[in-house]
């Protein structure tokens, strides 16, 4: 409610018309005053409620979370003695601190009772992944870690994988990334010469591929290949993996004289280069053999930096002696949570609080090595509860010596330079934001909210008509955002009419929304084309009651050339061109092209389940164009191979045994 305008002089004013005048403003501030005694005693009543079940907690060790009015979490922390920890967020006034604001927001609170802190520390970071609260430090990785394959077979091949795992192979990892396994394959090819192939082609060959050719297999698919030497490098490659290095070069030594003394020297010779080859690579490892034996064998390095209200962990992996690479992780919520730090609370540093919450997320589903050494020193309970969960012991070392002082120092690098990047990237990206919000003139309430929707059409001769629309907020694509829509009832490859009805599905709801408050509208609609697509939009917009000036059309420039991009607005506006090199128009570009990706990935998908009668062949791994057809003639169609057995799978050429058991799974 506002007040009424300030009243013109007294000399245009009679004196009834002051009275009145100065009686609206009374009630209307007597209403302001009355609903802010009624905010106040709200508040009041929620507090003492709240200062009831607190009183009322146990003096154990457990976990809490505070929620808003909302019902939306705050806050999640665990507490070796909940009744204090929770109480010490009530006992006084923090001001208009961080803290402070979040307690003036929890209307209400949860807890939960664990016999130990190391269940309260995996608990409570369990809660922080599945809610994502506003005030805990959250790292985001939802990609599984790579590993490398060998195969449960009579002449096992190896294979990059990255998914659940089955118990008749063999894994070695995990890897940081998919560069690292591929590069430890090559690695075994020339040392070990394992095959890679897949088993449909292994099945059948005839002779040996280009790989026997350069002595990179040894041709385990014909009969000339099929010997012991295969059995016995499949074992020390398996070794080598392990890390155990030294046992391989000697048992290598043992085979080369043993083929000597035996006068087979040309086997002889074929020892002597794999134990070149091997020598060649260990020489060129980053981490010296002398000092990978025992639990340096597998070791995680960890650093953290903290610059700009951003933060980085680097994560280097060293894995059977070997360096394997590292991965940076970015997580959110840092300026918020390192702020949430109570005055009797040990005083911890922001580079520690998130570390340490990396170290409790992180390795929630990951493998944990028996010995971490970290850049920070982290709380001694830390390495218990992650020993506790994976069942074996944990070491954490914060003041590395030696080989671990280098491999540390390597990582702090690493985590400096990613940081770096990301704080470049996002200044570029708040930049071209920033130009965009000019030259179109717009004035979003929060720059930092600044909100783009972007839809494009895609079909191929009108069959399988998609449309995309893809999310531009906060400087960044929200890829969990995107949406595609089906469209149908239409005459096929009318744009005009895929536009009108994706644009009224989209909007026609967040119309409703956001008049009663509970939604909001973009700050800018994209459509990937020029006046047509635009006039369409405005007549939706239009019926709908929403402002025109929101949308723009990006139309192609003369001659269709990348950079001449027009913009077209459905309020009457003048075309605008951004100029080639106009960061505005780069932004416009990265968004409309995301757009298009977007809606040709779905529209391919959908026209090859339409075609396929909704296959899922394509899930099944070794499955390709080729070998899909192929099922799909002999059986007649999907339900032809549905209806398959096993045996009659395996009979289609091209197709193993294993590969058919994995069909008959998939579609079953």
């Amino acid at each position: 409610m506002s007040l009424p305008p300030v009243p013109p002089s007294n000399a245009e004013l009679g004196a009834q018309q002051q009275a009145e005048w100065s009686a609206e403003r009374a009630a209307v501030e007597a209403a302001e005053k009355q609903r802010a005694v009624e905010m106040e005693a709200a508040a009041r009543e929620v507090r003492e409620k709240l200062v009831a079940e607190v009183n009322a907690l146990p003096a154990l060790p457990g976990v809490y979370r505070y929620f808003d009015a909302r019902d939306e979490v705050l806050y999640v922390g665990k507490a070796k003695d909940l009744k204090r920890r929770v109480s010490s967020y009530f006992q006084k006034n923090h001001g208009g601190t961080r803290i402070g604001m979040m307690v003036a927001r929890i209307a209400r609170l949860e807890t939960t009772v664990v016999r130990t802190e190391a269940e309260a520390l995996l608990l409570e970071n369990n809660l922080i992944k599945t809610l994502n609260p506003r005030f805990n430090i959250l790292f985001r990785d939802d990609k599984s870690y790579p590993y490398l394959k060998i195969t449960a077979h009579a002449y096992p091949r190896m294979a990059y994988y990255r998914g659940a795992v089955d118990k008749r192979h063999q894994y070695f990892g995990p890897f940081p990334s998919a560069w690292a396994v591929k590069e430890s394959i090559q690695l075994m090819q020339k040392v070990f010469k394992l095959r890679t192939c897949e088993d449909s082609v292994f099945n059948n060959r005839s002779r040996p591929c280009l790989l026997h050719q350069i002595k990179r297999c040894s041709g385990p698919c014909v009969p000339a290949g099929q010997t012991g030497d295969y059995a016995r490098n499949v074992a020390s490659a398996e070794r080598f993996l392990r890390g155990e290095t030294d046992e391989v070069m000697a048992m290598l030594q043992e085979q080369m004289m043993a083929f000597a003394e035996s006068q087979h020297y040309e086997q002889a010779a074929e020892v002597r280069n794999q134990i070149q080859a091997l020598s060649k690579v260990l020489q060129q490892q980053v981490v010296e053999e002398s000092s990978a034996t025992g639990r340096d064998r597998d070791v995680d390095i960890l650093a953290v930096k903290v610059q700009g209200g951003r933060a980085c962990v680097n994560l280097a992996m060293v894995r059977g002696g070997r360096h394997l690479g590292d991965r940076a992780f970015f997580p959110k919520h840092v300026d918020d949570a390192t702020a949430i730090q109570l005055e009797d609370e040990e005083a911890l540093s922001p580079e520690r609080q998130v570390l340490e919450a990396f170290m409790a997320q992180h390795y929630l589903a990951s493998p944990v090595p028996g010995l971490i050494v970290v850049s920070e020193a982290v709380d001694t309970g830390l390495a218990e509860a992650l020993g506790s969960q994976g069942g074996s012991r944990v070491t954490v070392q914060a003041q590395p010596r030696g080989q671990r002082r280098i491999w540390l120092e390597m990582c702090v690098k690493g985590a400096e330079l990613a940081l770096a990047r990301l704080l470049a990237e996002e200044g570029s990206q708040q930049a071209r934001t920033l130009a965009l919000v000019d030259a179109l003139d717009l004035a979003p309430p929060e720059i930092d909210k600044f909100r783009v929707e972007c839809f494009d059409i895609s079909h191929t001769a009108g069959e399988a008509t998609m449309a995309s629309c893809v999310v531009f907020e906060g400087h960044q694509m929200q890829s969990s955002q995107y949406r595609r829509y089906t469209i149908e009832g239409i005459t096929g490859g009318d744009d005009y009419a895929a536009m009108r009805q994706v644009l009224t599905r989209r909007y026609s709801k967040l119309a409703e929304a956001a008049q009663l408050g509970t939604g909001r509208l973009p700050d800018l609609v994209l459509v990937d084309g020029g006046r047509g697509q635009v006039a369409m939009a405005r007549e939706v917009f239009e019926e709908l009651g929403l402002d025109l000036g929101l949308i723009a059309g990006v139309e192609k420039g003369e001659g269709r050339k990348v950079g001449l991009e027009e913009l077209v607005f459905a309020d009457g506006r003048e075309k605008v061109y951004l100029g080639r090199d106009s960061a505005a128009l780069m932004l416009i570009a990265q968004i409309r092209d995301e757009a298009h990706r977007f809606a040709i990935t779905g529209m391919r998908a959908k026209r090859a389940a339409a075609r396929t009668g909704g296959s899922r062949l394509e899930d099944v791994p070794g499955v390709g164009p080729k070998k899909r057809a192929q099922l799909l003639q002999r059986f007649g169609g999907v339900r032809g191979v549905a209806g398959a057995s096993v045996d009659e799978l395996a009979s289609v050429k091209g197709v193993s045994r294993e590969l058919a058991e994995e069909i008959y799974r998939v579609l079953h």
